[in-house]
């Protein structure tokens, strides 16, 4: 698959929480991904939390991407990411599902917010995050992690794991 495919989300092969507890009502999104290392990184996170992996819109890289594959390592065969072309295509088809949006620009601490069941961690570009306007829309549901005032952000791979092992300790407390 090349960075330009259109159409509708691609299918995936399901993914099975590989330890008791752990849920596959959450749901990752990148949005245009940049970084082959760090989607393959969080392809293996999903993997061993049983998270669904959704990559949305133009990606810089194409999904047979050796740094990819290196960073997935035998993992790879656990999750398929799913590619749409916009975020809407994945709302659709996850009705039910709240989102909550992850910037360095939102107020809210990641902690600071209750994840429900069926959650949507969304995640924006290395290099561009998510738009500023999109957050301000949906302020309720955008949070950061909170870092000292001189840092800018996070490794995406980390970021990701970040929050979504909060969500997870969260939903099996």
């Amino acid at each position: 698959m090349t960075a330009a495919t259109k159409g509708p989300c691609l299918p995936s092969a399901s993914t099975a929480p590989l330890a008791k507890g752990l849920t596959q009502e959450l749901i990752v999104v990148l949005v245009e991904p940049q970084i082959p290392g760090n989607t393959g990184n969080i392809m293996r996170l999903c993997a061993c939390t049983g998270a669904k992996l959704y990559l949305v819109g133009r990606l810089g890289f194409v999904l047979n991407d050796k740094y990819l594959e290196r960073s997935a390592m035998d993992y790879r065969d656990q999750v398929e990411p799913i590619h749409c072309a916009t975020f809407e295509e994945v709302l659709a088809r996850h009705e039910g599902y709240t989102p909550f949006f992850l910037s360095s620009k939102a107020t809210q601490a990641h902690w600071g917010v209750v994840y429900p069941p069926q959650t949507m961690l969304v995640f924006g570009s290395e290099t561009t995050g998510l738009p500023e306007a999109f957050l301000t829309a949906h302020a309720k549901h955008s949070v950061r992690i909170p870092m000292v005032p001189q840092a800018r952000s996070l490794n995406l791979a980390n970021a990701v794991s970040i929050v979504l092992y909060e969500a997870l300790r969260q939903q099996n407390a």
